[in-house]
């Protein structure tokens, strides 16, 4: 009969054989190819010993392809909680050292029951991802654990925040479940998504096309969107996970953290009043505004890599977090086209899903005209953009530096889809559209008759702009709150959060709206 002791002794056997993973030579192969094990992640992303796993002894139930002689305590995924900065967060982290991390149905139920524990706790789930797909030795229950997970990613949507790192392949219909959190991490060289492999593209359409160009941290960074966020090494991606997580609450029901902030409430940056350039058409860097409002100049971007005309992201006024929105007029002049409406609508979305105020920075000529646009469906698109500014009940506070021309004024949180606090500096323009082509249209027959054309073209051209070219029509309408020193900007947003912290804003009954997806 076994004693107490000798079960003991047992029983830190096991956690030790499960801490191994696939044993030490795979765990060398795994260190060969510059990647962290699971559980090396999960002490960079986790609070130094906060970490308490679960399911550590499950294993596999397949016999069949001889898995019943081969089986790993854990079944590679190790889940469980911990904290960063002291708030929980639940967590899965995929093994490759055990069938290079393939899912099983075991496997599966582990991250369903991390999953489920999130949402009934009220906190983030953080899934990293290094897998290679479904384990074929146990065909569609396999499949059936994918869907699973599928499920309640789509359920905990909205309700508790989901962040996925890419920390190896992620192929077939894994990539799937990352797709619908609300953040995708990759690391260069390291992490690979697509939904078929470079083979069977070669197969199919006769394209040659290696991993990294296919489905690498680049690509999805700067041309399809998937992912959030590219950084060159693991650690740096973990950290900056580190880093999100202190913006955003726990839960939709929560609001976000507070931190205490050493940057003045009251400060005046000077470098405000020449950021706008004299010439209309001159481009400059939204960063720089935005840097010079927010608490410590720190602006976490969201996608930084994709549709670079919108810029979004994370930072905090006075202490407090707030999802920035902001035409960059450095790129593409700040127009508004299909990529930027999509980035900038699921931003949104997610912000007023969990009680982020929005804060709205506008320079913006129009919606982006071509062939192209109107073809790929820029009308659909971005209706998205203006679908999630109106649907959205949480603060909103707009300031306009320069453009506000056309349907764009609209669409970029203008007083009449419910913003709350519109403000203006005095180098704004608000209009149907830019003073040059305004004036060819509307006084088309006197210029061609005149005896100077491009005279009289120049002084139409400043007459207009002395009568719309500026915020004050649009302040005398009530449309603008105020119109206001640049350098009052911070204290201003500051005061209006303030104010508008008990809002109460609700949308109509109703299962859920039509987004024009």
């Amino acid at each position: 009969m076994s004693t107490p002791r000798k079960l003991l002794e047992d029983l830190h056997h096991r956690q030790a054989q499960a801490e191994k993973g696939g044993g030490e030579k795979r765990i060398a192969k795994q260190h060969e190819k510059g990647k962290l094990t699971a559980r090396e992640r999960l002490d960079l992303l986790l609070d130094e010993g906060s970490f308490v796993e679960l399911d550590r002894f499950v294993t596999h139930r397949a016999t069949d392809f001889g898995l019943a002689d081969e089986k790993y305590l854990g079944d590679g995924v190790v889940t469980g909680s911990g904290m960063i900065d002291g708030r929980p967060v639940y967590v899965f982290s995929q093994d490759f050292t055990v069938f290079g991390g393939s899912l099983s149905e075991a496997h599966a139920e582990k991250i369903c029951k991390v999953m489920d524990l999130a949402v009934r706790s009220g906190a983030p789930v953080i899934g990293l991802n290094d897998s290679g797909g479904a384990r074929i030795q146990e065909g569609v229950v396999s499949l059936g654990g994918y869907a699973d997970i599928f499920l309640r990613n789509t359920l905990a949507s909205g309700v508790v925040p989901q962040i996925s790192a890419i920390l190896g392949p992620c192929a077939g219909g894994a990539v799937y479940s990352p797709a619908i959190t609300d953040f995708v991490h990759m690391v260069r060289g390291v992490s690979y998504m697509f939904v078929t492999g470079p083979n069977v593209v070669k197969t199919v359409t006769h394209e040659e096309v290696s991993f990294e160009d296919l489905g690498g941290a680049d690509i999805h960074g700067g041309t399809s969107g998937v992912a959030h966020f590219v950084y060159d090494t693991e650690p740096e991606c973990l950290a900056s996970i580190r880093d999100l997580v202190g913006y955003l609450p726990g839960n939709n029901v929560d609001d976000p953290p507070v931190y205490p902030t050493t940057d003045p409430i009251d400060r005046r940056d000077e470098a405000l009043l020449d950021l706008v350039p004299d010439n209309p058409n001159q481009p400059y860097d939204m960063h720089e505004v935005i840097r010079a409002v927010v608490d410590d100049r720190t602006f976490l971007e969201v996608q930084g890599d994709y549709a670079g005309n919108l810029l979004v992201g994370f930072a905090r006024l006075g202490g407090h977090s707030v999802g920035v929105i902001a035409n960059q007029p450095a790129v593409l002049a700040g127009v508004l086209d299909i990529n930027g409406s999509l980035k900038g609508a699921r931003f949104i979305r997610f912000c007023d899903a969990f009680n982020i105020p929005l804060v709205t920075f506008e320079d913006v000529p129009g919606f982006l005209p071509g062939v192209g646009q109107e073809h790929g469906g820029i009308i659909k698109h971005g209706a998205k953009l203006l679908y999630a500014y109106c649907e959205a009940t949480v603060p909103k506070l707009t300031v306009i530096t320069r453009k506000a021309y056309g349907g764009a004024y609209d669409v970029m949180s203008s007083k009449h889809i419910r913003g709350d606090l519109n403000l203006a500096w005095p180098t704004a323009e608000i209009a149907v559209m830019g003073p040059k082509g305004a004036v060819e249209i509307l006084f088309k027959e006197e210029i061609e008759g005149a005896h100077d054309s491009a005279a009289e073209t120049d002084r139409l051209i400043e007459d207009y702009k002395g009568k719309f070219a500026n915020p004050y029509l649009a302040a005398a309408r009530g449309y603008l709150d105020d119109v206001i020193d640049p350098r009052d900007t911070r204290p201003r947003l500051i005061a209006g959060l303030k104010s508008l912290v008990t809002k109460r804003d609700r949308n109509p009954p109703k299962k859920h709206g039509n987004i024009p997806l």
